[in-house]
C-alpha cells in the first residue's frame, strides 16, 4: 500500500480534529471513542496512532480548537458595534437560541464538557485548555460590561455567562418539553431587558 503524502497526512489530521471537536462537543469528551472519530472522519481506525498518541491527546486538541472556534465567532459578533449593550446582545441572543441548543457540536465548549471537568483532577491534561478557554471567554465577555471598575465588570461576567451556560444546560435538558423553550426566552429576556451588567445608579437627594 503506497504511502500517504505529507500534504495528505496533514490533511487528514485537520478532518480528525474537526470531526472530534464537534464529537466531543455533542457527547462530552468521554462520550466518544478512537473508532467513533475516525468513522466520523471517514478515516479508518488503524491510522489514529499516526497522528495522535491516545485519545487524550486527540481531545485536548480538540478543546482547544472548540474555544477557539468560539472565541473568534464571539469577535466577529460584537465586532459590528461600539455599543456595549448590543455588544452584550449579539453574543446573548445567538448564545440562548433554539438553534444553539439544538446543535451542540457547533455551540459551547464550557456547556459541552463542564459536567467531565468534575470528574478531571487538577493536573489533567484536559482541564487545562479548558479552563485556558473559559477564562479568555469571561475576559472578553468583562470587556463589554458597563462599570468603570474591572472587578465589577469581572463579576458581572461570572454572574451572566453562568446564568447563560446553566440555562442553555437546562434547555437542551429538557428539550422536547415547553419548559426548554421557556428557560431560553427568560434567561435571555433578563440578560437583554433588564440590563444586569449596568452599574447601579445614585439614588436621588431627598
Amino acid at each position: 500500500m503506497p504511502r500517504v503524502s505529507r500534504k495528505q497526512a496533514d490533511l487528514n489530521r485537520e478532518i480528525i480534529v474537526d470531526a472530534a471537536t464537534r464529537l466531543f462537543r455533542e457527547r462530552g469528551l468521554h462520550g466518544i471513542s478512537v473508532v467513533d472519530v475516525m468513522a466520523a472522519a471517514g478515516l479508518t481506525h488503524g491510522g489514529f496512532y499516526g497522528h495522535f498518541e491516545s485519545k487524550e491527546a486527540l481531545a485536548r486538541e480538540a478543546s482547544e480548537r472548540a474555544f477557539k472556534e468560539v472565541g473568534t465567532r464571539w469577535r466577529e459578533r460584537v465586532a459590528t458595534t461600539d455599543d456595549k449593550a448590543a455588544a452584550r446582545r449579539a453574543l446573548i441572543e445567538p448564545y440562548l437560541s433554539v438553534n444553539s441548543r439544538d446543535n451542540p457540536g457547533e455551540s459551547c465548549p464550557v456547556v459541552a464538557f463542564a459536567g467531565d471537568m468534575c470528574h478531571e483532577s487538577a493536573g489533567s491534561g484536559l482541564r487545562e485548555p479548558f479552563m485556558a478557554g473559559l477564562n479568555r471567554l469571561l475576559d472578553s465577555f468583562a470587556k463589554l460590561m458597563d462599570s468603570q471598575d474591572s472587578a465589577e465588570n469581572r463579576q458581572q461576567a461570572l454572574v451572566q455567562y453562568s446564568l447563560m451556560v446553566g440555562a442553555l444546560t437546562l434547555a437542551r435538558a429538557t428539550r422536547g418539553e415547553a419548559l426548554s423553550d421557556e428557560i431560553l426566552e427568560a434567561a435571555r429576556s433578563f440578560l437583554t431587558t433588564e440590563k444586569p451588567g449596568s452599574p447601579p445608579q445614585p439614588e436621588d437627594s431627598a
